[in-house]
């Protein structure tokens, strides 16, 4: 398999995050990710009639950033050092955390309009089942977001933790698959950072 053909979950061994080092990333991401967060929530165009469900929410950037936008929002992640940090930072009452992961979300079917993951894609266990976690979770009509960083194929390290355009043609084919409609890959600018945006429908 060469560099360009590795699947979308390829950091799906990390380790995850938790002690000192996971609240240092977890500090790192309040700052670097607000405008994925904006990004995110422009592109779903977020607002008060919508239950938002961040999958993989780190720190809470996003979820508080939909929660301004007037949207109940449900932050998932399965690290508790993020979900404490989310908890330390976050002042709007309409944000729920728990823990779960993308192939095992712990809410009802039916129960959100908008389901994103922010850079965390390509840790998922399990891609197919995270999306069908994603479309019995989304009622009909709602939408699916998925970011990731551009990176190129012969990428390593840190500078790997995201998409090339082929990585992200697959997670796309892969959302046609789980019974997602209007599928849509985009390179987007998030603040300096271009990245893959995959928007979908679940029907």
């Amino acid at each position: 398999m060469s560099a360009g053909d590795l699947p979308v979950n390829h950091h799906a061994d990390h380790p995850g995050f938790s002690g000192v080092m996971g609240a240092l990333v977890g500090v790192v991401l309040l700052a670097m990710g607000r405008s994925v967060a904006r990004l995110a929530a422009e592109s779903t165009a977020v607002g008060p009639e919508d239950t938002v469900v961040d999958i993989g929410c780190g720190p809470g950037g996003a979820a508080r950033v939909a929660a301004r936008r007037g949207a109940a929002v449900i932050g998932v992640d399965p690290a508790p050092v993020m979900l404490r940090l989310a908890r330390a930072v976050t002042r709007h009452g309409t944000i729920a955390w728990t823990t779960g992961t993308a192939e095992s979300v712990p809410l009802p079917d039916a129960s959100a309009t908008v389901v994103w993951s922010l850079a965390t894609v390509h840790h998922w266990q399990d891609v197919e089942a995270g999306l069908h976690e994603a479309r019995r979770v989304l009622a009909p009509g709602g939408r699916l977001l998925a970011v990731e960083r551009q990176i190129t194929a012969d990428a390593t390290g840190l500078a790997s933790h995201g998409w090339t355009r082929q990585q992200a043609d697959a997670f796309a084919a892969q959302c046609i698959s789980a019974g997602f409609h209007d599928v849509e890959v985009a390179g987007r600018s998030a603040g300096r950072r271009e990245v893959w945006a995959v928007q979908a429908v679940r029907p």
